[in-house]
């Protein structure tokens, strides 16, 4: 089964036969990009689902936590 599908776009004529004459591979070039933008935006998700734990993280009462593992040791 083809894992592979065909995504078009449209550039100025110009800018292909120019990247053409310099030998550029154009379906190389756009994969890489289209590549490292979805690594890009993926990388900015994580980010902020990081920071939105981060801020949750924050907001737990340490103390409290340590309060009642030393209850429970004590208690069992």
């Amino acid at each position: 089964m083809n894992n592979y599908i065909t995504v078009s776009t449209k550039v100025r004529r110009e800018l292909k036969e120019e990247a053409e004459r310099l030998g550029v591979k154009i379906s190389e070039v756009l994969r890489r990009a289209l590549e490292e933008e979805v690594r890009r935006r993926k990388f900015e998700e994580l980010e902020k689902e990081l920071s939105e734990v981060g801020e949750v993280l924050d907001r737990i009462d340490t103390d409290r936590i340590v309060k009642s593992i030393r209850e429970d040791r004590e208690g069992g």
